[in-house]
């Protein structure tokens, strides 16, 4: 953990961010994305599921790309700025689902998932917040759901976790006992990828 920044970061950090930039990320236009978008859809190991959970889903883009092989997607974000335009880009996929929620205060009741994809959110709560959301995460998944993280590497200087330690975190429910199973995963430059999936 970063100890200049043990807290897990707030609303208004996300808030200020898209105040100052609609895209602060360059989720739409940079080519980076869009491959680690291609990537992160090639690596699902099926090629339907009932009811997926995407947290962080921010302006959409890896949404949509999500929302074909989901019977529904609840798709959720932070700040209200970016889960607008997530609206209108998705607006003609009637199983997508919006919802401004913060995890793990506001983790929605009463829902399973096959399929929770922790895509590039995973290192902003601190490692007490990251361990209440795995849990919440792992009840909801039911046996056989899969689990898709990926994440940048580097560190950032802000971020309470890097995203090494997001997936090594996971990686140590993958023990024998454990409540999860390694399917698959690769290293890029500055990013990683890990598929798993609920004993």
């Amino acid at each position: 953990m970063n100890p200049n920044q043990p807290h897990t970061l707030p609303a208004g950090y996300f808030d200020q961010v898209y105040q100052a930039n609609e895209d602060p990320w360059q989720f739409e236009t940079s080519s980076y994305e869009h491959e680690k978008y291609a990537a992160s859809v090639a690596a699902l190991p099926r090629p339907r599921y009932a009811r997926g959970f995407e947290v962080g889903c921010s302006l959409g883009v890896l949404t949509e790309q999500l929302a074909p092989f989901c019977g529904h997607l609840l798709a959720i974000d932070i700040a209200l700025a970016p889960l607008e335009k997530a609206r209108r880009r998705c607006a003609q996929l009637p199983q997508v689902e919006f919802r401004q929620l913060q995890l793990p205060e506001q983790f929605p009741a009463g829902t399973s998932f096959d399929l929770v994809v922790l895509s590039e959110v995973g290192y902003y709560w601190a490692a007490p917040d990251l361990a209440r959301v795995a849990n919440q995460l792992l009840a909801a998944l039911e046996p056989g759901g899969q689990l898709l993280l990926v994440h940048w590497t580097p560190a950032v200087h802000d971020y309470p976790l890097t995203g090494d330690e997001v997936h090594e975190f996971f990686l140590r429910q993958t023990s024998p006992q454990g409540p999860l199973r390694h399917l698959h995963g690769f290293r890029r430059a500055t990013y990683r990828l890990d598929v798993l999936e609920k004993v």
